[in-house]
């Protein structure tokens, strides 16, 4: 079992009279951390499953009484899949308010759903922790350098889905990614009310998937998938909730130039972009290797400043021109950029617009040769 680097923060956010929301994907291991937390809880704990029928009736009781029946003075309730339990926001809430000295672990693979039951009731009793595929940052201590490079490419086209990284072979990987694709991808979204073409949602991801790294028209994804702009928006916010993809907007201080109106859109694993495109060849017989080492290198990076509890703002960087940057970053007011290019270049020379107008602001180019430091926690970054 690979440890997960959120398991110690998660459990340090265990405190009597509040719930800890654990988030993320489906299959990205929530179910095995709440066991590993749940197991290092040094007092009496409740473990229900919130898909469970029984269970969800047991928590419709709504009474203090009935609540505190029903946890039976336990220090820790473990609630696993809680968006399954209708108004389980209200229910948490007088589980907490009336049991001041318990613990409530819960877990939820939809945001949008749990969010969305949770939000109003839990406000000042909850905090949320959000779980991603495997990160290298993970990854690395059970490895040498030379391995690193060599399942360097592996990462970009299978990803970081537990499942997939611990699986025998590539078919195995295949299999593996192609069943959470076809069996889980959606699971969470066609429950929700108003998705009647679900066919249109697989295709807008694909679409998608064609287009990492490029700003992103609404107006022509929905010409081609025959559906207004404001589906195509309402389909992507939920993408997005979900755990499936990540937007992110232009960054506009100085020019008028500067493009700010339109956002770029990352997987939040490799592997199940590659899976909705069909595509596991090797890099030697791709022409999207860039694309895959900018998608793998943004979500890497967003893994890293989240178990570090960093506050960093993320943009890209678009001229008119066409002079662009990646990425860029705001912490504590610095502006710093990144470039992401798959070879190392001979210059690091940055966009003179870029100079012009943020004359203050960091410069880099990350590339297989420099990476690991800008995606792994406590890396040196300058």
């Amino acid at each position: 079992m690979i440890p997960r680097a959120l398991f110690p923060l998660a459990q340090a956010r265990l405190e009597p009279g509040r719930v800890l929301l654990l988030m993320g994907a489906r299959r990205t291991g929530k179910t095995t951390l709440l066991r590993q937390l749940v197991d290092s809880w040094p007092g009496t704990c409740l473990t229900l499953n919130g898909e469970d029928l029984a269970v969800q009736q047991a928590l419709q009781v709504r009474t203090a009484e009935g609540l505190r029946s029903l946890t039976g003075g336990t220090g820790l309730l473990a609630l696993d899949e809680a968006q399954a339990v209708p108004e389980i926001g209200l229910i948490l809430k007088l589980l907490v308010d009336t049991q001041p000295e318990l613990c409530v672990l819960a877990t939820g693979s939809s945001s949008f759903d749990l969010g969305r039951n949770t939000g109003e009731p839990l406000t000042g009793r909850s905090q949320r922790l959000v779980l991603q595929p495997l990160a290298l940052t993970e990854l690395r201590p059970l490895e040498n350098s030379v391995e690193s490079a060599a399942r360097l490419e592996g990462r970009l086209i299978y990803g970081g889905y537990p499942e997939v990284v611990t699986a025998a072979n590539d078919a195995d990987k295949r299999n593996r990614l192609t069943e959470l694709v076809n069996s889980y991808l959606f699971k969470d979204i066609l429950q929700f009310d108003g998705i009647r073409r679900p066919d249109k949602l697989q295709r807008l991801l694909q679409l998608l998937a064609l287009q990492i790294g490029r700003q992103v028209a609404l107006e022509e994804l929905g010409t081609q998938l025959g559906i207004g702009r404001n589906t195509v928006e309402r389909y992507l916010n939920l993408l997005e909730q979900c755990f499936v993809v990540l937007r992110v907007g232009g960054f506009s201080r100085n020019l008028r130039t500067e493009i700010s109106k339109t956002a770029r859109w990352y997987f939040t694993d490799n592997g199940v972009r590659n899976a909705l495109v069909r595509n596991f060849n090797p890099l030697a017989q791709r022409d999207d290797t860039g694309t895959l080492w900018e998608n793998w290198l943004y979500t890497e990076r967003l893994k890293r400043l989240q178990l570090e509890r960093r506050l960093v703002n993320s943009w890209f960087w678009r001229t008119h021109a066409q002079q662009e940057i990646d990425l860029v970053e705001e912490e504590n007011g610095r502006l710093q950029g990144w470039e992401f290019k798959w070879s190392a270049p001979t210059s690091e020379r940055a966009p003179r617009a870029w100079l012009a107008a943020y004359p203050l602001a960091g410069y880099r180019v990350i590339h297989r040769e420099n990476y690991p430091d800008f995606v792994c926690v406590g890396g040196v970054e300058e």
